[in-house]
């Protein structure tokens, strides 16, 4: 768990620096939400479903999803799963049942209650896990989701990252309940609040949830309190909207990572030179799969409108034949390395 939090973080780091050099056009990262990306998902099995927001590449890491996987996506070239279509971040793989992250805000939550309602039916003994941020409870989406859950009584965990900040929109801006737990019992949903910054919490509480949501047949919200101590992503600047001490108390102060690593040292299962090596293989590892994912080719065209229809309507046609016609014309408007 503790190589997968600094995997995670390192990868951030890269991927980050990576977005500054111009190398890729987007990217946000998950600093201070290191335990609740791995510690949940090592609580989790490979038969439970996952559907994400955009700050759980953690679980999808967990899962198996390589660093290569990882730069493939941020760089949409032609091994990119999504071929290409997504923005950097938008992960999504089968083989792991991790579903892809979509950038709309908590409309993955009904879908998870659908999967969960599926798994019931089938008898199958897996659950559904969905994440989303303190912002994604003012949506309607998840007041429709916990209500349909709880009727239909469906092994679902909703688990809310509530870490103080809806891009620049603060908590007290978005409700005035006691946090997101207490709106779980109103629906009839059995909830539990746990120190997001707490490797062990996390996993105790998803683990104990995952039990209860399948031999129960109930949904579960979790409430993990942490902070983004990293900008909403690399289109942002917090600095603008929060204090900079604010931000380097919880980096320096509650960082998950080295709380854990505290704990594992003082148990005698690491050191100072095992760290050392982990980051530094680590982030060999990262800089490598960036130069292979870079030079890789990019998807060709004709996939932008392919996977939809089988066959092709007249007015996708028309827009296929019409972009061709523009990159022709206009070819130093448009990398030169995207196969027409």
């Amino acid at each position: 768990m503790y190589s997968d939090m600094v995997t995670l973080q390192t990868m951030d780091s890269v991927f980050y620096e990576a977005q500054r050099q111009g190398r890729i056009s987007f990217y946000a990262t998950t600093i201070g939400e290191e335990a609740i990306n791995i510690a949940s998902a090592a609580a989790l099995t490979i038969d439970d479903l996952v559907f994400p927001q955009y700050r759980e590449p953690g679980v999808l890491l967990w899962r198996g999803f390589s660093l290569q996987e990882f730069a493939n996506q941020c760089f949409g070239n032609k091994d990119d799963y999504g071929k290409g279509r997504q923005m950097p971040i938008h992960y999504g793989s089968h083989k792991h049942n991790y579903f892809t992250v979509a950038a709309t805000i908590a409309t993955q939550i009904p879908h998870a209650v659908g999967a969960a309602y599926s798994l019931k039916m089938d008898r199958k003994k897996a659950c559904v896990i969905t994440y989303f941020g303190d912002g994604g409870t003012s949506e309607g989406d998840f007041h429709a989701a916990l209500n349909f859950a709880a009727v239909m009584e469906v092994p679902v965990i909703f688990f809310c990252r509530n870490n103080g900040w809806a891009i620049s929109t603060p908590t007290s801006d978005q409700f005035r309940s006691d946090g997101v737990v207490v709106k779980g019992p109103a629906y009839g949903v059995r909830s539990i609040r746990v120190d997001g910054n707490d490797t062990l919490a996390i996993y105790t509480a998803v683990h104990a949830a995952r039990e209860m949501a399948i031999s129960e047949n109930r949904p579960i919200l979790i409430e993990a309190l942490t902070y983004r101590v990293g900008h909403h992503s690399t289109s942002d600047d917090s600095t603008k909207y929060r204090p900079v001490d604010e931000i380097e108390w919880w980096r320096s102060a509650r960082d998950p990572v080295a709380r854990f690593r505290k704990w594992i040292e003082s148990n005698g299962w690491w050191c100072s030179e095992d760290e050392s090596e982990l980051r530094t293989s680590v982030r060999k590892q990262m800089l490598h799969a960036i130069q292979v994912a870079e030079k890789a080719d990019k998807p060709p065209i004709a996939e932008l409108f392919t996977d939809v229809y089988n066959v092709p309507p007249s007015n996708l046609c028309e827009q296929e034949k019409f972009l061709r016609e523009t990159m022709k014309r206009h070819p130093q408007d448009y990398m030169p390395d995207v196969p027409v």
